[in-house]
């Protein structure tokens, strides 16, 4: 007899494992899918993240690390935070995890009660509703559409923030969007925000590097937030390190070592493999980065020109990350073959099945109006892809 918690049996499937799971059957039927919905870079780690890995397992650094990470990838942290973003942290004020997911999930449950809310710009990372509902929380979805490049405005903000309001889960530049927050527009957010001191503020920067128009900015960056202000970052996206398992938060001591304490009780201290990886990644030189994000920067344009060329998609151009996020409203009550497109899990679907195309439908992300292209891929498929969306988009009637 199953007897699942109820916190397990409320919690929602991924929305995105049928999409998986199709795909896959048709492959091993043979049919040749290009996967445009994969969430991580498609280079290798960085050479001199590798043998820093290698000289760890040699040097035999395999035993239990400290909770919250070993000092000297602590230490490297708080430069890289000065460094890059011109902001003073301590060692103390640094919890190494096991992903960047972990961090996230560590700061909602030192921070969320019960019958909390915790508000998410719409749209948002597929996990972060669930996050709050473990914790207990509620989430307080705000929209934004592509008219306004998917970015929150200080209005909406002000209007969503009640006295329950405990956390503002921001994420810049955006999975799934694309979409980065200026400076000007963080300092209207920051402006609102000083209003409501009661407010906690989780900002996830992890796509920090890969932002393309302008540099990255923080919440953290406004003197009056940052004691409320917890960053979490990584080195999964910026140094292709997904596999690695590494992600950090930045944050006032209190909750720093609040979340270290959680951490103890249920993974403690992540890979000291891993770890060494990381601080050769983040004391290393930036070069393979930087040719990283060109070569994203590149599809970008490729991207975002061949899908304008496509009738009926409207598009943004995204300034971070490596997503598209059109509007395929347009679509909404076409046809083929006497199967009527409602909805944008029907528009993925469809394009999987006549495309041989796998995209993520907007519905995962909050949106039921968008699909989620990923160009973490090479020119050549992404050629051939975005041709066989127009094709497939032009048959629908």
């Amino acid at each position: 007899m199953e007897q699942l918690s109820d916190r397990l049996a409320r919690l929602p499937e991924s929305e995105t494992i049928a999409m998986a799971q199709r795909s896959r059957e048709l492959r091993e039927q043979g049919k040749d899918i290009i996967n445009l919905s994969l969430g991580e870079p498609d280079f290798p780690s960085p050479p001199h993240v590798k043998e820093a890995a290698i000289k760890a397992v040699q040097d035999n650094f395999s035993h239990y690390t400290p909770v919250p990470g070993i000092p000297e990838l602590r230490e490297a942290i708080v430069a890289k935070l000065k460094r890059d973003n011109n902001l003073e942290y301590q060692p103390s004020e640094i919890v190494v995890s096991t992903g960047g997911k972990q961090s996230l999930s560590n700061a909602i449950y030192a921070l969320v009660n019960e019958g909390d809310e915790v508000i998410i710009p719409s749209p948002y990372w597929v996990s972060y509703p669930a996050m709050a509902q473990l914790a207990g929380g509620k989430s307080v979805f705000v929209y934004a559409g592509i008219d306004q490049d998917f970015k929150i405005t200080p209005d909406q903000l002000d209007e969503a923030i009640t006295p329950k309001t405990k956390v503002l889960l921001i994420n810049s530049p955006s999975n799934p969007t694309g979409s980065v927050y200026s400076l000007a527009e963080l300092k209207a957010l920051a402006a609102v925000l000083e209003k409501h001191p009661h407010v906690f503020i989780i900002s996830d920067e992890i796509y920090e590097y890969i932002n393309y128009d302008e540099p990255q900015h923080s919440l953290a960056e406004f003197p009056s937030l940052k004691d409320r202000v917890i960053i979490v970052n990584g080195v999964s996206k910026g140094f292709a390190m997904t596999g690695w398992r590494i992600g950090y938060m930045a944050a006032p001591a209190w909750i720093a070592s609040a979340c270290s304490r959680l951490q103890g009780q249920y993974t403690s201290g992540t890979s000291g493999i891993s770890q060494k990886a990381a601080l050769a990644a983040i004391e290393g030189p930036m070069d393979y980065t930087n040719d990283m994000v060109e070569a994203f920067r590149r599809r970008r344009e490729l991207v975002v020109k061949l899908a304008n060329d496509i009738p009926g998609l409207k598009v943004n151009n995204p300034a971070g990350a490596f997503y598209l996020f059109p509007n395929v409203s347009a679509f909404f009550g076409k046809s083929y073959e006497g199967k009527t497109i409602e909805n944008a899990n029907d528009l993925s679907f469809y394009l999987l099945e006549h495309a041989y195309v796998a995209t993520v439908s907007g519905t995962a992300f909050g949106n039921k109006n968008c699909i989620r292209f990923s160009y973490a891929t090479s020119d050549e498929l992404l050629k051939e892809a975005m041709r066989r969306i127009k094709e497939a988009l032009a048959a629908l009637k």
